[in-house]
């Protein structure tokens, strides 16, 4: 089951740039750096509210956000929903008919298990299922 709308992902050039930016923007500093190494990524966190916004930039040439960055410019990447259960919604969705771009969830950022959901399944919006890891 969906539960809330865990953050929205945004693409940009310079990771440090659009730091300072948003930190000026929403009065507050980030609660959270980290980097995807599986990715390419470096990803910074900021809380708004019960939601959050996700810097990220890529660390690589060949990463999925340098190439999206080049292809189609900074901004919105991904819409991500917290779920109860990553693995069930998986398997609801597959049988909904909609293609997921993992078969099983994989590690991600901020200490979640993820999955996506292809743009082409849900109107050009690539989305991200996103559980919590409970250690």
């Amino acid at each position: 089951m969906f539960t809330n709308l865990e953050h929205l992902g945004l693409a940009v050039q310079d990771l440090e740039a659009a730091t300072s930016l948003y930190t000026t923007l929403l009065g507050m500093p980030p609660y959270k750096r980290e980097t995807v190494e599986s990715e390419g990524v470096d990803t910074v966190f900021f809380q708004v509210g019960g939601s959050k916004i996700e810097l990220l930039g890529g660390t690589t040439p060949d990463s999925a956000i340098t190439k999206f960055v080049a292809k189609k410019g900074e901004g919105i990447h991904h819409v991500a929903f917290e779920v109860d259960d990553i693995r069930a919604e998986m398997q609801r969705l597959r049988a909904e008919g909609f293609v997921l771009l993992n078969e099983e969830p994989k590690r991600g950022a901020d200490n979640k298990l993820v999955c996506f959901v292809h743009p082409k399944s849900a109107h050009g919006v690539l989305v991200e299922l996103c559980q919590s890891i409970k250690e």
